[in-house]
C-alpha cells in the first residue's frame, strides 16, 4: 500500500490562494515551495500562461525561460501576499480589467452583451475557457492592488540638493567616441599612445572600422544626457562631469564602464543653464520621489523573495520559447 501524506496545496480559485487539505501520495505533482508550503503544478501553469499572454505595467511578456521563471514565481508570491493581506477584487474591477484587455486586443463586440462571442474569442485567442481567463484577469488586478498598496506606503524624502543633481544629470549633454578594452592595462596603454596625438586615435578608429562588427572596440553612444551615460553605459559620475569641462577633441583617461574599461574622446558638449532649475524644480522633486518609491518597492520585493525561500522543482516548458 502506498504511503499517504496530507499536504496543504495552494490552489488558485477565483484569483486567490486558498489552502486545501488534500490526501496525496509522495508523487504529488508540485512545482515548488515557498514559505515552506507546496505550490501545485496546476497553479504554476495558470500563472505561467498569464505571464506569457498579457503585458502588465510592471513587465512585458518574457522572451526566454529565465525571464519567465522569475516572473512566474514573483507573481506567485505576490498573489500569496495579496491573499495574506486580504486584498480582494470586486466585480466592477474585474469587468473593467476584462474590458481593458479586450480593447487592447481590438475586440469590437460588447463582451457582456455577447457571451457566446466572448467565449469564442477567449477559446480561439487563448485556447482557454472563460473561467480560466477571468481568473487570470482577477490575478492581475489583485497584484496591481498589492503593488499600489506597497507604493503608497513608501514616503521617501527628496532634498533640494538631490533635485539639483538630477537636473544637472539630465540637462548636461555629452558626445564622446569610446574605445573599449577588457583590462585597465590595455586601456592605459592605448591612452598613452593617443593622449597627445589626435592622429593616432583616428588611425586606430579607421583600422577598427575595417574589423568584423563583434571585434570592434570603438563606439559612439550619441549626443545624450549625462544620466544616460551614467545609467546605461555605467560611466562614472565624476568622469562625465569632468568631461563636460573639457575641450572638443581632448582625450579622457581610462575609466570602468558597463563591460571592461573605456578611453574617451570628447566630440561635443552642451552644458546646463542652471538658471532654469528654479522653474523646473518641482518636476525633479516629483521624478525623484517616483524613482525612490520604485526602488523601495524593489527592495520590498527582494526581501519578500528572500523570506519566501523559494524552492523550484520545474522549469517553464522549452517549447513555449521558440
Amino acid at each position: 500500500m502506498k504511503k499517504v501524506i496530507v499536504l496543504f496545496v495552494l490552489i488558485l480559485i477565483a484569483g486567490s490562494f486558498l489552502f486545501v487539505k488534500t490526501a496525496t501520495s509522495q508523487t504529488q505533482d508540485i512545482a515548488g515551495t515557498f514559505f515552506g508550503k507546496p505550490v501545485s503544478r496546476a497553479n504554476y501553469m495558470v500563472i505561467l500562461r498569464a505571464v506569457l499572454s498579457f503585458q502588465t505595467p510592471w513587465g512585458g511578456i518574457p522572451r526566454d525561460r529565465e525571464q519567465a521563471e522569475k516572473r512566474v514565481w514573483d507573481d506567485l508570491i505576490l498573489s500569496y501576499e495579496a491573499h495574506r493581506r486580504q486584498i480582494t477584487v470586486g466585480k466592477k474591477e474585474l469587468e473593467e480589467k476584462i474590458t481593458e484587455t479586450l480593447k487592447g486586443n481590438d475586440v469590437s463586440f460588447n463582451w457582456k452583451e455577447s457571451p457566446q462571442e466572448y467565449e469564442k474569442w477567449v477559446k480561439d485567442t487563448l485556447n482557454a475557457p472563460v473561467e480560466l481567463f477571468e481568473n487570470q484577469m482577477r490575478h492581475l488586478v489583485q497584484i496591481k492592488k498589492l503593488r499600489d498598496q506597497i507604493f503608497d506606503s513608501i514616503n521617501p524624502s527628496v532634498t533640494e540638493e538631490e533635485a539639483f543633481q538630477e537636473f544637472l544629470n539630465e540637462q548636461n549633454s555629452l558626445s564622446v567616441a569610446l574605445a573599449e578594452f577588457d583590462t585597465l592595462e590595455e586601456a592605459q596603454q592605448f591612452y598613452e599612445q593617443v593622449k597627445n596625438d589626435p592622429d593616432a586615435w583616428e588611425k586606430a578608429a579607421k583600422k577598427d572600422r575595417e574589423s568584423i562588427p563583434e571585434d570592434r572596440m570603438f563606439r559612439k553612444p550619441g549626443f545624450v544626457a549625462l544620466e544616460f551615460l551614467i545609467e546605461m553605459w555605467k560611466f562614472p559620475r565624476k568622469a562625465v562631469f569632468d568631461m563636460i569641462e573639457m575641450e572638443i577633441g581632448e582625450i579622457y583617461p581610462p575609466e570602468p564602464i558597463y563591460e571592461g574599461y573605456g578611453v574617451f574622446k570628447i566630440l561635443d558638449v552642451r552644458r546646463a543653464d542652471e538658471s532654469n532649475f528654479s522653474k523646473r524644480k518641482e518636476s525633479y522633486f516629483k521624478q525623484l520621489r517616483s524613482r525612490k518609491k520604485y526602488n523601495g518597492f524593489k527592495d520590498w520585493l527582494s526581501n519578500l523573495r528572500k523570506n519566501a525561500d523559494i524552492q523550484i522543482y520545474i522549469e517553464p516548458p522549452q517549447e513555449l520559447f521558440p
